[in-house]
């Protein structure tokens, strides 16, 4: 990597971030089940030349299908089929290492950059909760730090797997009736604490050698897989000040381990709720705040904290005496950044639902989109972001006026691309093609050692 630049994602939930979002009028409240509303969705980043595009994932229901739209298409479906409706924008999907085998994942998500050219990402999540431990069987949660051992080594498999096949192993030889070098495709015999691989995997290696890793947890374990395996990271930094320590941080670690922190890139998480006037962008932020069912915010939140609904009374503080985030398997960093962000501003457990409504700890904005603009740049040029996970709290219109709003603000300012220049993800992000490292005879950076 050479110039700086900035980059954006575009987050796309189906209706939008803020939980009341389905509530409006313009909202499409069976959105998410409609693949040509994911495909629209996609589209419009694209317009707004963003590097990609992210589906968020959990194997389990994860909202009471009574209050809101909780009904989730399979990511890399979705994916699918907006790579054939789209050219350029990358398709980053989320996929657990505690709910999923190596083999299946690592060929779905090699066939998905198959299928859009280079375009594919995957979001390595080690998955919280028990009620997703009980769909796969059971009784709890695996321990934090088991998590992120089982996903330490999931990635090492993977990455095996995806390579394989060297670049050159299919020769298509029709006069000699050799279709591929089979010296050039490799078995490895992987056996670990939690997986035994053969290889090698049913899909040659695919235009990016393998597709851009993602992770997005911020607990100690989280920071220390990024900075081995990650080369991008989502994150939820609601002030200027935890993002500026965050990014501080995480570069920090992957220096330690021998990667270079300019290939390692930082994208906050920003909710803006974007406006003509800033009047009218607070206006909407308040009518959404209005539309919140807070009984039922306030039945998600305790079950968070591990209380009961009526230990948390709406117009009072949250109580002092919480568990601490050792006592926390699940989710540990977004645990800690709630009760940080009602301490810190002192606020009741409703004016707390109210925050957590349109963000769930990401940086919430309402303001017009120069303001928005203003806010993007000053954490790019002040070293506590490479760009920025965008998260409209309404879809589709809040995409579209960041696209029509914000987009070409960041143009004029020359901090943001006007036309593609590439045409994989690792591109568009200016990260390089892995090396295969059955062909350099050398193991993948970081995986002899696990966090």
């Amino acid at each position: 990597m050479t110039d700086r630049r900035l980059h954006l994602n575009a987050f796309l939930m189906p209706i939008g971030h803020h939980e009341a979002a389905w509530r409006l009028p313009e909202s499409d409240p069976n959105a998410n089940l409609d693949i040509q509303h994911y495909i629209s969705l996609a589209r419009t980043a694209e317009r707004g030349r963003f590097d990609s595009v992210f589906l968020a994932d959990s194997p389990v229901l994860f909202a009471n299908p009574e209050r809101r739209p909780s009904g989730k298409l399979e990511p890399t479906i979705i994916l699918t089929a907006i790579a054939t409706a789209t050219e350029r924008i990358g398709l980053i999907g989320t996929a657990s290492t505690t709910y999923n085998e190596p083999y299946n994942l690592a060929r779905r998500f090699a066939s998905l950059d198959f299928v859009s050219g280079g375009r594919a990402g995957w979001n390595i999540v080690t998955t919280a909760g028990d009620d997703a431990a009980r769909n796969f069987g059971l009784d709890g949660v695996p321990a934090h730090k088991s998590r992120y051992a089982r996903a330490a080594e999931f990635v090492e498999v993977s990455t095996k797997l995806w390579d394989s096949w060297e670049d050159d192993a299919i020769v298509a030889d029709k006069e000699a009736a050799i279709h591929a070098d089979s010296a050039k495709v490799h078995t490895f015999e992987h056996e670990g604490e939690f997986f035994s691989v053969a290889g090698p995997l049913n899909v040659p290696r695919s235009p990016q050698g393998y597709p851009l890793l993602v992770q997005a947890g911020s607990s100690e374990n989280g920071k220390d897989f990024a900075a081995l395996y990650a080369e991008a990271i989502f994150t939820a930094q609601p002030t200027f000040e935890e993002g500026k320590a965050f990014y501080d941080d995480v570069k920090d670690r992957v220096g330690k381990v021998g990667r270079d922190p300019r290939q390692v890139l930082i994208l906050p998480g920003i909710v803006p709720v974007i406006g003509d006037t800033e009047k009218e962008a607070r206006e909407l932020d308040a009518e959404l705040a209005r539309l919140i069912s807070p009984e039922y915010a306030r039945r998600q939140l305790a079950e968070r904290f591990g209380l009961r609904p009526e230990q948390l009374p709406l117009d009072e503080p949250l109580p002092e005496n919480l568990p601490s985030e050792d006592e926390i398997e699940g989710a540990k960093s977004r645990y800690t950044l709630i009760v940080q962000l009602a301490r810190r501003e002192n606020l009741t457990v409703r004016q707390l639902i109210e925050r957590l409504g349109g963000g769930r700890g990401h940086r919430t904005f309402a303001g017009t989109a120069e303001q928005v603009a203003d806010t993007i740049e000053h954490w790019f040029h002040s070293g506590a972001a490479d760009g920025f996970n965008i998260m409209p709290a309404v879809l589709p219109s809040g995409l579209e006026k960041f696209v029509d709003g914000v987009v070409p603000i960041l143009q004029e300012r020359g901090l943001f691309r006007t036309e593609y220049t590439e045409a994989t993800l690792r591109g568009h992000y200016g990260l390089p093609r892995p090396e295969n490292q059955f062909t350099v005879g050398r193991a993948f950076v970081g995986l002899a050692t696990q966090p």
